[in-house]
């Protein structure tokens, strides 16, 4: 898996489906076939959009460093408690497919990662604001 892998993770979005899960259990007892087909539509939605924002948002207050997410890479890698070394930037940047003449200078990359970072996530259903895109 790779560092975007577990920026999706951290976000939640592989794990929306995950609460599904359990409604299904009290379902049963009437019938379970007419339980299922619905359980699954409540999951695709769940899954669809994704509260990025918010997300982000709560972690920045509850983080005592002062990190902004909406602007810089590194304070986005930071707040999701993932590494943000130069190393762990560049091999993000070449798993997103970074033009190689960004690759490098690494405030050019920095924008580049940030920004596609931000709209891979939208395209995963993440809640983006058109302004950070």
């Amino acid at each position: 898996m790779g560092l975007f892998s577990s920026i999706l993770e951290k976000l939640g979005f592989g794990q929306r489906a995950e609460p599904g899960k359990p409604t299904p259990a009290p379902g049963p007892t009437p019938t379970s076939a007419p339980q299922a087909a619905p359980v699954e539509k409540l999951a695709v939605a769940a899954i669809s959009v994704v509260d990025v924002v918010g997300k982000l948002e709560g972690l920045a207050a509850a983080n005592p460093q002062k990190l902004n997410w909406k602007t810089s890479i590194v304070d986005l890698l930071k707040l999701l408690s993932l590494d943000s070394s130069f190393e762990s930037r560049k091999e993000l940047a070449t798993e997103l497919g970074c033009p190689k003449e960004k690759m490098g200078d690494s405030a050019q990359m920095n924008i580049w990662l940030h920004k596609t970072v931000l709209q891979k996530l939208a395209e995963n259903g993440g809640n983006i604001p058109k302004e950070l895109l």
